[in-house]
């Protein structure tokens, strides 16, 4: 469970009567895309012919762009959800990630999901004794890479959602 259930209107767009303008929508998915190719490798080290993953973060980079509509993401993204679903450890989570990741642009707050399973991924495939050290530096890395624009937004839900995010945004 990644999502609160009751909804952040600063993460609903503007059009469905949230906060969100389409802009930091767009930047809110590019910096989830980035969260999950960060970790992209965890999956197809595993599943190397398996291209769901990759294709949904492909997928959300379009939807930015305004080259596909929003539900082609969407359906990448559960595509990438079930290419995770059997598996387990890094690859699992570097899959989930990649299909958190997609469906940003049916629901901005599916960012934060792609960002916990990359953590989620990092630490596992640590090992035990360096799991929190390894989750911490991707956890600051991802944090390097937010833009300005949605930085306090990003952080703020970090803290808000850290504990049904398995608090993996403790760094």
């Amino acid at each position: 469970m990644i999502l609160p259930k009751v909804r952040d209107p600063r993460f609903i767009t503007i059009r469905r009567g949230g906060t969100l303008t389409d802009a930091d929508h767009r930047l809110l998915a590019l910096w989830a895309a980035d969260c999950a190719e960060h970790v992209l490798a965890l999956f197809e080290q595993s599943v190397p012919a398996d291209r769901r993953p990759r294709h949904a973060i492909g997928q959300l980079r379009a939807w930015t762009r305004g080259e596909i509509r929003m539900s082609d993401s969407r359906a990448a993204g559960g595509h990438a959800m079930a290419a995770a679903r059997p598996l387990t450890g890094p690859a699992r989570h570097a899959a989930f990630a990649a299909g958190q990741a997609a469906c940003v642009a049916h629901v901005a707050a599916h960012e934060l999901g792609a960002a916990a399973y990359a953590i989620k991924a990092v630490r596992a495939a640590a090992g035990v004794s360096d799991a929190e050290d390894a989750g911490r530096l991707e956890c600051q890395w991802q944090r390097n890479r937010l833009p300005e624009a949605i930085r306090d937004l990003v952080l703020d839900d970090q803290r808000l959602r850290n504990e049904i995010c398995w608090s993996v945004f403790d760094c």
